[in-house]
């Protein structure tokens, strides 16, 4: 996400960082092509005026001008004005007492809302709350279905153990229009029943339309009168840029919103949205979408979103998400393992697919700082992983115990078996020498658990490498601290 931005505000500083001395020439040059990446994001102009200003008058104060790192000054300066436009965000919801705590999701048609609510159960349920989920589009029969579809999935994920309910009435669906009372009704008994069951999260997916208009409006003031909602979030879509701010801007002078959820952040979107809708609406971005997954929804971080902008990173994100796939117990038992030189291929497939849990490989790996630019035109398919899997597979229990027996006639089988070739399983098996290897030395070293961590962390050498066209990539070593899954 944000590429394009992020070359073109890098490659500004960049210039900048590899002048002999920083002069208020050419510190305007670089805010003039700051201000232009800016508006090519489709960041709003308002917003891109008050930013330039802002960095210019602070990069010419006398502090900055007279630093033997100016460059670095620099960057520092332009991060944390782009905090300060996104930001402050209070991360947490207010839990109501007596329960349950009312959040109303609104947003327009093809904003992902529905998904969204969905993704929004899984994150309060993975953090402990038990959540009831009310299907209040009674216009889009399509929609009550899709959201009971998608909250059966998250209470069968096993992810967190509260409990996550389902709350509709499909058959009282109305025409465009004449939904309003109807849906009203449904809200009120959705809170009743999840008062009566004790839940603490009601999630009230409301109507959407392709447009702002009046009856969307009227049902709409008529559900939060209803529910007298804690929070009302409203969702949009970051790819539609300065569309999705005015949408904003709209529903929060009918509704007073209190939050933001920007959806589709793994698409190539520009990044005016982001950038803009704090400032423009007074209204904060509560959370990201960052993927199709329930898992991929994530609470909005400023300093970590800016971090990523300017190509920093976000190791704090990546650790997070570390810490939710990896159980300590387990992280253990393979640091014993690897001591013991007993690391199997089973082992390295376990710490694969864990890997994988953890979301799409080139967006884990430009979190990582520095990489996100290097992978930029590196094809990184996440279905060479389902070839490892295929070989991995393809050969018995006894040769993934012990790769050594591997012989020319074996891989020939593992070759067929996995429809890939003789040199793609061979390229496996160096791999796995290497990782296995590499994991005895450090355990060698007194490293045990830290060899432990950078395996459940990703640091696999060359992974990407081992499907078949593939473009090799520098590793990275990781150190994450577990804890225990509850």
């Amino acid at each position: 996400m944000f590429d394009t931005l992020t070359d073109r505000l890098t490659g500004a500083v960049r210039r900048l960082s590899g002048q002999g001395r920083i002069t208020e020439s050419n510190i305007r040059e670089t805010m003039d092509e700051v201000r232009t990446a800016l508006l090519d994001a489709d960041v709003n102009l308002e917003v891109v005026d008050t930013f330039c200003d802002e960095v210019r008058q602070e990069a010419l104060g006398e502090e900055v001008l007279r630093s033997l790192r100016p460059g670095e000054q620099m960057v520092e300066i332009v991060h944390r004005r782009l905090v300060e436009l996104m930001g402050p965000v209070d991360e947490h919801l207010v839990a109501a007492d007596p329960g349950p705590t009312v959040i109303m999701v609104c947003g327009l048609q093809g904003t992902g809302k529905t998904t969204t609510c969905a993704k929004l159960a899984a994150w309060l349920r993975r953090n402990g709350r038990s959540v009831l989920v009310c299907a209040a589009d009674l216009q889009r029969p399509a929609a009550v279905e899709q959201l009971r579809i998608g909250v059966e999935k998250v209470a069968e994920s096993g992810k967190g153990q509260a409990r996550v309910g389902f709350y509709g009435e499909p058959d009282k669906c109305a025409a465009y229009g004449e939904a309003v009372g109807v849906a009203v009704e449904v809200c009120q008994r959705a809170v009743k029943h999840a008062r009566s069951e004790r839940y603490d999260v009601l999630l009230v997916d409301t109507a959407g339309r392709l447009h702002i208009d009046e009856p969307l409006m009227k049902e709409l003031r008529g559900v939060q009168f209803a529910t007298q909602p804690h929070h009302i979030l409203l969702v949009v879509d970051a790819m539609a840029g300065q569309d999705a701010v005015r949408s904003a801007a709209a529903f929060n002078e009918q509704l007073q919103i209190d939050g933001v959820i920007l959806t589709k952040l793994d698409s190539d979107t520009r990044g005016g949205g982001a950038l803009s809708v704090k400032h423009v609406t007074g209204v904060p971005i509560r959370f990201i979408g960052t993927g199709e997954r329930f898992e991929d929804l994530e609470p909005f971080h400023p300093e970590r979103m800016a971090g990523r902008i300017l190509g920093m990173g976000d190791v704090v994100s990546l650790a997070e998400r570390a810490r939710e796939e990896v159980d300590e117990d387990e992280a253990e038992a393979l640091a014993e393992k690897m001591a013991k030189g007993q690391f199997t291929m089973d082992d390295f497939l376990k710490q694969l697919r864990s890997l994988r849990r953890m979301g799409n490989m080139k967006q884990l790996l430009g979190m990582l700082p520095g990489v996100g630019r290097m992978l930029k035109n590196v094809d990184l398919d996440d279905g060479q992983f389902d070839r490892i899997e295929a070989m991995a597979g393809s050969m018995t229990s006894d040769e993934r115990t012990d790769v050594s027996i591997m012989n020319k006639s074996r891989i020939r089988r593992v070759s067929r078996g996995s429809g890939t070739s003789g040199p793609e399983v061979n390229k496996l098996l160096k791999q796995f020498d290497m990782v296995r290897k590499m994991s005895q030395q450090m355990a060698g070293m007194g490293g045990r658990m830290q060899a432990a961590k950078a395996m459940s962390s990703g640091a696999m050498p060359d992974l990407a490498a081992m499907g078949r066209g593939s473009t090799k990539t520098k590793s990275a070593k990781t150190g994450f601290k577990r804890r225990k899954r509850k």
